[in-house]
């Protein structure tokens, strides 16, 4: 499921093959991933336009157009963007780990940008929930998990009594990070996940934001949250990549959650 180093991932694919390049037709016919516009109205903005440059906060991209309306994407849970050429051969994008996939395969096509040299940009989405919008409202959304401060780090990590877990899950306060990756990032820096944000220590908050940066940058060079340590061992029975422990689970902030009781003990 995309989380935000599958999103970087996608926004780096916009930015390689769909900028600058003349929009000749739009399939904007998906009135659920495109609401609340009506078929035509992202068409009819987007027709004889170019993307320009392609922007990411948290899980959410958007990318400028020469004539000005602003084409906003969301990959969802299982989305993907891929660029194909005019005869249908993909030339960037997509990956083929989840849902089984395979390269030259569009059922799942909700979106399409069709260029004047034939090639195409895919929203490619088997369970629907990605979303296609003019001009998205990104300043609700907390700063990027990617390239937060330590200091404002810390600030967003301070205050109240919810569970550790949770406040990393909240895009108001921290945007981009998603179930697998909260998991992770807790492992590595041995806090518990249902630790209150107000009993965390200067050191731990510290080692969050350095487990945070390290597990991001890792899964945007490997190819996504799936490929971390923890996260294949999210199972009954998993054991803690770092010492073997048998993983406990449960429910965390709303979200199934697992755990090493050994090193994540408090």
């Amino acid at each position: 499921m995309p989380e935000l180093p599958e999103v970087e991932t996608a926004r780096a694919v916009l930015e390689r093959s769909a900028l600058k390049r003349r929009i000749v037709a739009v399939d904007d016919t998906d009135s659920y991933v495109c609401r609340p516009h009506p078929p035509g109205q992202i068409r009819d903005a987007l027709l004889g336009t170019e993307l320009v440059e392609a922007h990411r906060r948290g899980k959410t991209m958007w990318c400028d157009t020469a004539s000005g309306p602003v084409l906003g994407l969301h990959l969802g849970m299982s989305g993907k963007i891929v660029i194909t050429d005019a005869d249908g051969t993909e030339v960037d994008g997509g990956d083929y780990w989840a849902y089984g996939r395979t390269s030259g395969e569009y059922r799942f096509c909700r979106f399409a940008l069709t260029f004047a040299d034939g090639g195409v940009l895919r929203l490619l989405d088997p369970r629907r929930l990605g979303r296609v919008r003019l001009d998205p409202n990104v300043d609700d959304l907390g700063p990027d998990a990617a390239t937060i401060t330590p200091a404002r780090f810390v600030r967003a990590v301070s205050v109240g009594r919810a569970p550790i877990k949770a406040r990393l899950l909240d895009q108001h306060a921290l945007a981009g990070v998603g179930n697998l990756l909260a998991d992770d990032v807790l492992w590595r820096a041995g806090v518990n996940p249902a630790r209150p944000v107000d009993t965390l220590t200067d050191a731990d908050r510290r080692r969050l934001h350095r487990a945070l940066r390290a597990a991001i940058d890792e899964a945007v060079r490997d190819g996504g949250v799936h490929t971390l340590p923890l996260v294949p061992e999210r199972r009954p029975g998993g054991q803690c990549p770092r010492d073997h422990t048998i993983l406990v689970h449960a429910t965390v902030g709303g979200r199934t959650t697992y755990w090493c009781p050994k090193h994540q003990a408090g």
